[in-house]
This record gives C-alpha cells, sequence and structure tokens, in this order.
C-alpha cells in the first residue's frame, strides 16, 4: 500500500499536481461514487473527471462523503469544445456538481475550432484570475495547437493531457512540452497497452509486480502524470501501490522500444 506522501508532485503555476491520480472516464452513477471513495480510502488525492463524462455531482459526493478536507484534494475538470460560448456557465454548474468553490485544473477537453480555441482559452485564464481555478490548461493538443494557443495570448496551458503509454512513446513530444513549460498528463496509460507483452511480463517479474504496475512506473520515471481508472477495489489500491520498485535505465529502455506496437 501506499500512502500519499509517498506520492510525487509536478509543480504548476498555482499548486502541486500529485503525479498519480483516479480517473473516472466511464464511471457513472453509484458505481463512479463508490470507486471515488475507494481510491480516496487507498491514498489518492487526485481526482480527474469532464463535464462530458456526466459524473462530477458523484466525484464531489464522494469527495464530501470521504471526510477529506478539500484542500488534500487535487481536483481536475474539462469543459467541451462544444461548450466553448458558455464557460462561465459551466464553470458554475461544473463547481455545483463537485461540491466545491474551486478548481485546482480546469482543463479545455479538445481543441475547439478555430477562433473558439483562443476565446475559450481566455474564459479560462478570467477564470483563474477570478480565483476560481489554481491551474489552467487543455488536453487532446498538439505542440503546434500548443504554440497557436500561446502565440494568441502569451500564455502557456499549465497542463496538456494526452493519450499516452508505452504504444506512444514519443520523445520528441516529451522534450516539445518541456521545453514549453508545460506538464504531461497521460490518460489511458493501461488501456491501449498490452500488458502480456514478453517485454512487460519480463520486468514485473524482475520486480515481482505487475505489468500495469510496470506501465504506470514508465510514466513517472519519464516525468507524466498518469490517471489510471478501475471500478475494482484491489485494482484501484494496486494503480496507487508503484513507490516500492524503480525501472533500471535498461528496463525504462526496452519499454521505450514499444512504441509503435
Amino acid at each position: 500500500m501506499s500512502s500519499p506522501s509517498d506520492v510525487p508532485s509536478v509543480k504548476l503555476p498555482g499548486g502541486h499536481m500529485p503525479m498519480v491520480g483516479f480517473g473516472t472516464w466511464k464511471l457513472r452513477g453509484r458505481a463512479a461514487r463508490d470507486a471515488v471513495l475507494a481510491a480516496l480510502a487507498a491514498g489518492y488525492r487526485h481526482l480527474d473527471t469532464a463535464t462530458m463524462y456526466a459524473n462530477e455531482a458523484e466525484v464531489g459526493q464522494a469527495l464530501g462523503d470521504s471526510g477529506l478536507a478539500r484542500s488534500d484534494v487535487f481536483v481536475t475538470t474539462k469543459i467541451r469544445a462544444s461548450d466553448a460560448s458558455r464557460a462561465p456557465q459551466v464553470l458554475r454548474a461544473s463547481l455545483r456538481s463537485l461540491g466545491t468553490d474551486y478548481l485546482d485544473l480546469w482543463l479545455i477537453h479538445w481543441p475547439p475550432r478555430g477562433a473558439e480555441s483562443p476565446r475559450l482559452w481566455n474564459d479560462l485564464l478570467q477564470a483563474r484570475a477570478d480565483g476560481y481555478v489554481r491551474d489552467v490548461g487543455v488536453s487532446n493538443y498538439s505542440l503546434s495547437q500548443l504554440d497557436d494557443l500561446i502565440a494568441s495570448c502569451g500564455q502557456a496551458p499549465a497542463v496538456n493531457q494526452i493519450d499516452w503509454g508505452p504504444t506512444r512513446y514519443d520523445p520528441a513530444v516529451l522534450s516539445g512540452h518541456a521545453d514549453r513549460g508545460i506538464a504531461v498528463e497521460g490518460y489511458s496509460p493501461l488501456k491501449n497497452t498490452n500488458l502480456r507483452d514478453p517485454v512487460l511480463r519480463r520486468i514485473a517479474a524482475e520486480h515481482a509486480v505487475t505489468p500495469a504496475q510496470v506501465v504506470l512506473r514508465w510514466h513517472l520515471e519519464h516525468d507524466i502524470t498518469v490517471i489510471p481508472k478501475s471500478a475494482k477495489p484491489d485494482r484501484i489500491a494496486a494503480n496507487l501501490d508503484l513507490f516500492g520498485f524503480a525501472l533500471t535505465p535498461e528496463q525504462m529502455a526496452a519499454i521505450d522500444g514499444l512504441a509503435g506496437r
């Protein structure tokens, strides 16, 4: 088992983001509430949701029922590109559903088209200036889209949340974000990974852990925040139990070599 103090964090302009969070995509209703409660009990202090997930109320209920102080949990939600014209209303609805008066991180879920992208980005920056959001960022943006956004107002997102895993490994993407001062957060870390791959199974056996834990640890070794999701309490706990082992440079290189498979 891991404790919250075991989890490293990345410094953002407005605070610190725990580098292992609990993803909630496709979790709905009571299952969502129960899974979030299990995650918080296991030691997660970073929750990731989105307007599109239709579970902000359940995430907020679990957070309230957990007994934890709001300041102890990093909460992220996202606004849909289709809601670009009504960002203030969407923010108010998210805060109300989550039962909080601020977000730790608010993301644009997908790049809106054309002029709507910088317009929505300015709305997020205003929400931060008004104190409703500690940090703002984006999701699913390419490096060129990030450059366009930065050029529109001179302010870079704190975070870009992207689909990531060993098969998507690209050092140019990581270095490009580092050069721009943008933290990388990876979603679906296990969904698109073949956990039966001989490389992952061999490394897992060498550390007496699971292939899933190897993949999640690989993210951390690359300084990538990761947000695994599960509805099963044992897997939720295992996905946070990443701090009793470290990958060697040779093992990292072997996992990097899975790119493109």
